[in-house]
């Protein structure tokens, strides 16, 4: 049951924070409240009055705005104009863009949002786009706000402004919904704090005095180790060896522009940057799923750089990808199967092109156990596996290689704390073993945890290195906005 006799209130001049891993009912609940979903028992009130919902119209005309993960904005039209659409004009086939940027204007102010109104969408950075969305929902006049990961695309220093909004929102009577799983956001922006656990809510607190610890385990039920213990590095010799990459992007442009690293065995090298910044393109050449335009890659002292991805898993670079479900598993196939997905044509897997189907079980069953996948039986089909069970599959097939090098592009996307925890100690292992870890991650708490060094990219350029011990969050924030460092590290 998606949820379980959820009680919950967010009160007028409040920012009540929603916490829960995935699939702990988060979203069901807050598609209850915007119309997407008809709730199977119970009731809705707003100011104090019975709602039944059919549709989104009826939740914004009820006075309900949401600001979703993915932004509902179309490209191609002005900042005014994705305001207007949708919206009745007085002037029938005329649109009243006039009227609306008078508004967007007063908005702007009262607000703190700084966005041109004639902009294009395409022209406005993350944070600019979501500030379009607020005002999209403010215009009609919401007066509670759903706020479904708001922070996940945003400059630490995005987020510091988006809080001074919310807050001056808050201030200004309206009721806001904070959906995260940043632990430390939380505990800066809200009052109060619900724990959703398998559709069933585990306490609402006040903000005030809770820790990260608390939260954590009650989000999981268990405790929860959030800062990591590593181990002094010692740093082996380059293993990994990235030399001025040109990469195109799926429009034809340049996505990476001359992008230079080095990863050293026994550290993990952490990629900070917003999405859509070269990230997902440098992934995929190193692992062989994009061609280079130019440059050179050296993997263990081997130029790889037009090598097959078979080329590279056998010079010892095993590659996590970004989207598991399209690069790292087949859905419509059991757990046994994707274990052994790269490697079915060699021993102990097959022997004269027969495959061994006993060495398979033996060894899918010891992969299954010593990485805690949680399947019904190793013939289960992958898509029945949540997504946190689905990566700790991937993960035990790539890092069962014992790997040179690995690349583990956004690891914990989509996943829960309790699986997020297990992935980044199999990590800090693999830097004891004196693996070359390449980690992308959007993740900054992700990438400060775990990393040696930290390179940053910008717009397919890399932009500074720096120590990992030392820098600074809003040192970090400053160079994903595009403002170089001198390299430190």
């Amino acid at each position: 049951m998606a949820n379980d006799h959820v009680d919950f209130d967010v009160k007028a001049g409040e920012i009540h924070a929603l916490l829960g891993e995935n699939g702990a009912g988060k979203s069901t609940l807050v598609r209850q409240l915007y119309g997407l979903y008809r709730p199977d028992e119970g009731k809705i009130f707003i100011n104090g009055e019975e709602v039944v919902f059919h549709s989104p119209k009826d939740s914004i005309a009820a006075g309900i705005g949401m600001i979703h993960q993915h932004f509902m904005l179309v490209p191609d039209l002005t900042v005014v104009e994705n305001v207007a659409l949708g919206l009745p004009s007085s002037r029938g086939v005329i649109l009243d863009l006039d009227r609306v940027r008078k508004r967007i204007d007063l908005l702007c102010q009262q607000y703190n949002l700084k966005v041109d109104p004639d902009a294009y969408i395409w022209q406005l950075s993350v944070g600019e786009q979501q500030r379009v969305e607020i005002l999209k929902a403010l215009y009609r006049g919401a007066a509670l706000l759903v706020l479904d990961e708001p922070t996940a695309v945003l400059t630490p220093q995005e987020v510091d402004d988006l809080f001074i909004t919310l807050r001056r929102m808050a201030d200004e009577g309206h009721a806001l919904i904070f959906i995260s799983h940043k632990l430390h956001e939380v505990l800066a922006i809200s009052q109060r704090v619900t724990v959703l656990r398998d559709g069933k809510v585990v306490g609402t607190r006040q903000t005030k005095g809770a820790t990260k610890t608390e939260l954590a385990q009650m989000m999981v039920g268990r405790p929860v180790i959030l800062q990591y213990e590593k181990p002094p590095l010692k740093m082996g010799e380059v293993l990994l060896k990235i030399e001025n990459l040109v990469v195109r992007g799926d429009r034809g442009n340049d996505a990476l522009k001359g992008v230079s690293l080095e990863v050293h065995g026994g550290e993990i090298l952490g990629l900070a940057g917003v999405s859509g910044n070269g990230q997902r393109e440098l992934a995929e050449a190193l692992a062989g799923l994009r061609p280079v335009k130019s440059g050179r890659i050296i993997l263990n002292g081997v130029d790889v750089t037009h090598a097959s991805p078979s080329v590279r898993i056998a010079t010892g670079q095993s590659y996590i990808p970004e989207e598991r479900m399209k690069d790292g598993a087949i859905k419509d196939f059991s757990v046994a199967d994707n274990f052994i997905l790269e490697d079915h044509a060699k021993p102990p897997f097959s022997s004269r092109t027969f495959l061994n189907f006993r060495s398979i079980r033996q060894v899918s069953e010891r992969l299954v156990q010593e990485f805690n996948v949680k399947t019904p039986t190793i013939e289960t089909p992958i898509k029945n596996l949540s997504g946190g069970n689905i990566q700790k599959m991937i993960l035990a097939r790539e890092l069962s290689r014992k790997p040179k090098v690995l690349i583990a592009a956004q690891p914990t996307r989509g996943v829960d704390i309790g699986a997020s925890e297990y992935i980044h100690q199999r990590l800090l292992e693999q830097r004891q073993a004196g693996t070359a870890t390449l980690l992308i991650s959007e993740d900054l708490d992700e990438i400060r945890a775990l990393s040696d060094r930290i390179a940053v990219i910008y717009e397919g350029e890399i932009v500074g290195v720096v120590d990992g011990k030392t820098a600074t969050t809003e040192e970090l924030g400053l160079m994903m906005a595009g403002i170089r460092e001198k390299a430190k590290a």
